[in-house]
């Protein structure tokens, strides 16, 4: 389904808010709600809104493992392993 086909003006989804959920909850396409001429408002699935959250925090995790790369907040794994382990042995007595 072609995104012009999406875009609808706020008086279609007034009149027409189940066909709206049956078609956004099928085709898992947002559409488009205009009001005076301008795109104001995104109607979407539940699980094409959850992917893109999902995708958003893995991104959100990537940038701030490039962030802690850069500046330096790093350690060998050996390290970081060592420090686990002699926690655990610490919390266990």
């Amino acid at each position: 389904m072609t995104l012009s086909k999406n875009i609808k003006p706020i008086t279609y989804l007034k009149t027409h808010a189940s066909d709206v959920l049956s078609r956004v909850s099928e085709s898992h396409s947002p559409m488009f709600i205009t009001h005076n001429g301008e795109a104001k408002m995104v109607v979407q699935d539940i699980q094409s809104y959850q992917k893109i959250q999902d995708s958003l925090t893995m991104l959100k995790i990537a940038a701030m493992g490039i962030s802690a790369i850069t500046s330096g907040e790093i350690k060998p794994a050996v390290k970081a392993f060592t420090n686990i382990n002699r926690r655990r042995r610490v919390q266990k007595k």
